[in-house]
Formats: C-alpha cells, sequence, structure tokens
C-alpha cells in the first residue's frame, strides 16, 4: 500500500527563531553556515545548511538542514529540504514568479543532485560556501558537477556566486570529520 510522504524535521530545526530579513550575502551565508554547525551539534545529520531569501527584500523564506541520516532518507539533503519547505509554505512547485525572485544560500557547493534542483526549484541565484573539493577532502563524493553544469544554470538565468566564507564554512567539514560523523555515498 503506498502511503503519504512524511519528513521528520528536528525539533530545533521546527523551534529556531531566525532573523526574518538579513542585510547582505555575507551575513545570509553566516546564518547558512549556522545552520550546519548546528546541525552537527544536535546530531541531527550531515554538516550541510542551507536557505532560502528574497532578492528583493532580503526576507527569509526558508531553511533547513541535511536530513540523510536523521530520517534515512538520501536525497534529503540541505538545498532539498530548503526547496521542500519554501516550494510548500508558497504552496507552489516553483520560486519562479515575475514580481519576486529568490536565491539559495548553501553553506557548501551543491551536489550534482542538488545542482539540478537548483534549476528546477526557480531559485534565480545560487551562492555557496566551501567548494565541493572540501567536502571531498573529508570523505564526501558531490557526484559529477562540471564547469559546464554552472555555466548551463547560468545561461537559463541563474546567477552564481561561488566561495562566500569559504574557510568559515570549511571548519564545519572538519569538525563533522573530527566528530567522526558519518560520511555517506550511496
Amino acid at each position: 500500500m503506498i502511503q503519504d510522504i512524511t519528513i521528520p524535521l528536528p525539533p530545533w530545526l521546527k523551534t529556531l527563531t531566525p532573523p526574518s530579513a538579513f542585510s547582505n550575502d555575507t551575513s545570509k551565508m553566516e546564518f547558512a553556515i549556522f545552520l550546519a554547525k548546528k546541525n552537527i551539534e544536535e546530531k541531527t545529520g550531515g554538516p550541510f545548511g542551507a536557505a532560502i531569501f528574497s532578492s528583493k527584500t532580503n526576507k527569509l523564506l526558508a531553511y533547513g538542514v541535511n536530513l540523510v541520516t536523521y530520517a534515512n532518507i538520501s536525497i534529503l539533503h540541505a538545498e532539498i529540504v530548503t526547496f521542500i519547505l519554501a516550494q510548500k509554505k508558497l504552496k507552489s512547485y516553483t520560486l519562479n514568479f515575475d514580481n519576486e525572485e529568490f536565491e539559495l544560500f548553501s553553506s557548501s557547493e551543491p551536489c550534482a543532485m542538488c545542482l539540478g534542483a537548483c534549476l528546477w526549484s526557480g531559485v534565480k541565484k545560487v551562492v555557496y560556501g566551501a567548494p565541493a573539493k572540501y567536502a571531498r577532502e573529508i570523505g564526501f563524493d558531490e557526484g559529477p558537477v562540471f564547469p559546464e553544469s554552472w555555466q548551463y544554470l547560468q545561461q537559463k538565468g541563474i546567477q552564481l556566486k561561488t566561495n562566500v566564507l569559504a574557510d568559515k564554512a570549511r571548519k564545519v567539514l572538519l569538525e563533522y570529520k573530527n566528530k567522526q560523523g558519518i560520511i555517506y555515498n550511496g
């Protein structure tokens, strides 16, 4: 028998009270990195956090963390969780609206799956902290992401900003490794 899909969210994530608006890309990335670090501290998943903001108002729409090990669902990367929560909040399968644009901030460079989800989500800007090489150095396999993959997104009108607070984001990855967090690759 087929069942409804339920995604369990950690209690700390549901009760978190973040600021509603952020002043710039640095403060937005600091929040994504905070989420990744908190996820490690609470032992509720991998060292990755993401948030979606309005490009016009800088208001926070949705945020999430990696829940792969918490929920035992391989696709629940921070970006995917955040897209699900944003689209559910807006009651829309897309974040592409004529009068509003949204941007994704991820503590680390999106993997192959999440990069594809960026295209389909409707976001107009993707900003990440730690480059994929930092995730790979602790054992994660980010899949087949090529320069052409990023070029394709840019050709579709998605802006890209890379390595924002990369060293700070890398420290979270290294902390996860030092705490012997689960490295999962399928």
